[in-house]
């Protein structure tokens, strides 16, 4: 029996999210040395207008879920895995000891801008739910335009990335065949595909530069579902994820197949809780937005026993 903090990606992110974070200590020491790193005012970062950036939200979920991760850990015992969806992979590395947080800021500062940068407009990504991969993937091959598969979420529910206009066909046709769902996302960007390769080779330039440690919790990749140990795959992984597509079903499965029965999202939101409880069968899932400190501090103790 064990134990995983989830960190959520970007469509997960909530106006205010930084200033609803708890009034707590070893909060308040990660936004400040967030705003030293990053030399700006974080009570601007969180607004309703900046989140329109994609520097902006990548930054924001990062800070939360470390903040979060960090006030948990103070009185709580921690988890043996750590896992995160796309830009969720960072605070994940940085929970896990194996990045420093200064280093995670000033990297997702240029990953975000990176990917802004290369698709300014006209691009996105568009979750459809109610189609298998197979049937998605059918529709990506009579469509006209880039797009790709970007997420796999669930057996059932699929992210495409491309163009709008790429996205808007393959969205209609999706609901011709019976699909529930076909929502564009929260995105200025299309993650996750062939798009962004370019991007992705810059930012493993700037992370040559960086040292990386061998994990302390055991880090589950949300690219390939299996847990890296060696720091240079896990610079790949970290630098490459953009370009990938995220297996988030599959890193659930992962979890649960090796015996995590305690699955503890990290802010903001409860998209991931949501998504877990399809593969958890037994167990606990909970997300810490919400959720009451000592709650979550008795749940981690609990699973700690179970374990002996």
């Amino acid at each position: 029996m064990s134990s995983l903090f989830a960190f959520p990606g970007q469509g997960a992110q909530q106006p205010g999210m930084l200033q609803a974070l708890p009034a707590a200590p070893e909060v308040r020491a990660c936004l400040d040395e967030a705003a030293e790193v990053l030399g700006q005012d974080l009570a601007r970062l969180d607004s309703a207008e900046a989140l329109r950036s994609t520097r902006a939200v990548q930054l924001c979920l990062l800070i939360a879920g470390v903040a979060s991760a960090r006030l948990l850990l103070a009185r709580s015992p921690a988890p043996d895995y750590v896992a995160g969806l796309s830009i969720g992979a960072y605070p994940a590395a940085v929970v896990a000891g194996a990045l420093d947080f200064a280093d995670a800021l000033r990297l997702v500062a240029l990953r975000g801008e990176l990917m802004q940068r290369a698709y300014p407009q006209g691009y996105g990504m568009t979750a459809l739910q109610g189609l298998d991969l197979t049937t998605v993937e059918g529709l990506l091959a009579e469509a006209e335009g880039p797009v790709f598969i970007g997420n796999l979420n669930a057996d059932n529910q699929i992210v495409i990335a491309g163009s709008d206009a790429a996205m808007a066909a393959v969205a209609e046709r999706a609901r011709a065949l019976g699909a529930g769902l076909a929502k564009r996302l929260a995105m200025s960007v299309p993650s996750h595909c062939p798009l962004l390769e370019a991007p992705a080779r810059e930012l493993a330039a700037a992370f040559a530069e960086v040292p990386l440690r061998r994990p302390a919790i055991r880090y589950l990749s949300g690219t390939t579902a299996r847990p890296i140990h060696d720091p240079e795959r896990l610079r790949d992984d970290l630098a490459f994820n953009m370009c990938r597509v995220v297996d988030w079903h599959g890193t659930l499965r992962t979890a649960y197949e090796r015996g995590v029965r305690l699955f503890i999202e990290l802010p903001p939101g409860a998209v991931l809780s949501g998504l877990a409880r399809r593969v958890f069968e037994k167990g606990a899932v909970i997300a810490f937005q919400g959720a009451r400190l000592d709650t979550l501090d008795a749940l981690l103790r609990q699973e700690v026993e179970h374990s002996r």
